[in-house]
């Protein structure tokens, strides 16, 4: 069981990396707004977890303008996509082996 738990990324314990990881998986790309709106947080919150994830290179981003307005896109990078699905194969294999 304990192998199992090592197996976990602590980059996804928080409620908020998990969403917004699950969300790149299925989308191609995904802008601040619609993300804040899909994960019901505030913009300093979802910015100091997009800035985590960042950091580990498991996300890209690209800024542009909508007119005046700013807008940033993210997208998964492969490096993300396969630490997250890494993380997703532990958890299975914790619950398969709770059973």
């Amino acid at each position: 069981m304990k192998a199992s738990f090592q197996n976990l990324n602590k980059v996804f314990e928080s409620r908020i990396r998990l969403g917004i990881m699950s969300l790149l998986m299925v989308e191609d790309s995904i802008d601040f707004n619609a993300l804040k709106d899909a994960l019901q947080v505030t913009d300093g919150n979802l910015a100091s977890h997009l800035k985590s994830l960042e950091k580990e290179n498991y996300l890209s981003l690209e800024k542009s303008f909508l007119g005046r307005k700013p807008n940033t896109v993210y997208r998964i990078t492969k490096l993300g996509s396969l630490e997250f699905k890494k993380h997703i194969q532990a958890l299975e294999q914790l619950i398969k082996n709770h059973n």
